[in-house]
């Protein structure tokens, strides 16, 4: 869920500005599951624009420490999460640490990188939701090495059912700055897309897995 209408009408916004959020629904992007997509999100953008990136770290700091008050770590998915992630913690002045997608097959083998003790209490940043898939599987991780995981932070979602089933299903809270639904009517209301292919995008959004550009 959003955590405030005006912060995710704002997010989107910034997110349109710089680019993070491209949209061609005339020339579709393919994504490394296979599917075809209108739109190309890619969040680590904002770290280039100092403005945007501190919007971003403050919004989510804020709400962060008011919803589950200031937690023992900030846990950063790798790789999208890792910057944006930091800036949290460096912001609340808590330790940082990342999960990688795996176990790493060399060195000390860790899939979670940072020095954290049993029993703390973790909120996890994600830059991105589309089915949830690895952004639980960090949680995954994370429960493995006994920390309590009060929630997660994304800065935007897709807005997908099977990605609302998957939190569900892993009783993980989800809370984001921003979703597909507000990206929507911003685009539309600074005519950055027409509403043409706003029906296009609506399309899409409905059934990502088969939806193709013909």
């Amino acid at each position: 869920m959003i955590i405030d209408k005006h912060i995710a009408r704002q997010t989107a916004k910034v997110l349109l500005q710089v680019n993070a959020i491209k949209l061609q629904p005339q020339q579709p992007f393919t994504w490394a599951s296979g599917w075809k997509s209108p739109i190309y999100c890619d969040n680590r953008i904002i770290l280039s624009f100092p403005p945007v990136r501190n919007y971003v770290r403050e919004e989510m700091a804020k709400f962060l420490e008011s919803h589950y008050g200031k937690p023992d770590v900030i846990a950063g998915v790798a790789t999208g999460a890792i910057g944006i992630g930091m800036l949290v913690a460096e912001y609340l002045g808590v330790p940082f640490i990342y999960v990688r997608p795996e176990a790493k097959s060399h060195g000390r083998q860790n899939q979670i990188e940072g020095y954290v003790e049993s029993g703390q209490n973790v909120v996890v940043i994600e830059d991105l939701i589309s089915t949830g898939k690895s952004s639980l599987n960090a949680v995954k991780a994370l429960k493995d090495a006994n920390l309590n995981v009060k929630g997660m932070i994304a800065i935007f979602s897709y807005g997908f059912e099977v990605a609302k089933n998957n939190f569900e299903k892993e009783h993980i809270t989800l809370h984001t700055l921003s979703n597909y639904q507000y990206l929507l009517e911003e685009a539309a209301a600074t005519n950055y897309i027409t509403e043409a292919e706003i029906e296009t995008l609506s399309k899409w959004n409905a059934n990502p897995s088969v939806w193709n550009a013909n």
